[in-house]
């Protein structure tokens, strides 16, 4: 096979990535204190930007903010504890550069997969592979 036609077929099988990073954003957060609980009132918008699973960002949020979580049944998250906007936004930007946005290109098309098991983020925009998380 030519190099050509080898070129040709490779690029037929990548997948048509559009736009950039910038396309990426998440909603900020809209915690409201409740007793001695904090509700993350659009915790499903988070979740629809970040592409991710409910449990895997509501493990990483207890772990960074060091406090329980459950979701309710309108899917809030309910945090045990009083916390500031500020800080489960940061939590969010820092979870999204570990286990969202590829360390390679930066695009946000991007799979957690398990192997051996550790957590690898797979890029389907330039096809890097590297440990999530870090």
């Amino acid at each position: 096979m030519e190099y050509d036609e080898q070129l040709d077929r490779a690029l037929e099988k990548t997948p048509d990535i559009e736009g950039s990073a910038s396309r990426f954003s998440i909603p900020d957060p809209e915690v409201r204190p409740e007793g001695n609980v904090t509700v993350y009132e659009n915790f499903q918008d988070t979740l629809d930007a970040l592409d991710r699973e409910v449990a895997h960002v509501r493990r990483y949020l207890q772990n960074e903010l060091g406090t329980s979580a459950s979701i309710d049944e309108r899917g809030r998250l309910r945090l045990t504890g009083e916390f500031r906007t500020e800080r489960v936004a940061d939590a969010l930007e820092e979870y999204a550069d570990g286990y969202v946005l590829c360390a390679e290109c930066g695009l946000p098309d991007t799979r957690i997969e398990r192997e051996s098991g550790a957590e690898l983020l797979q890029c389907d925009a330039c096809g890097a592979r590297s440990a999530a998380g870090t």
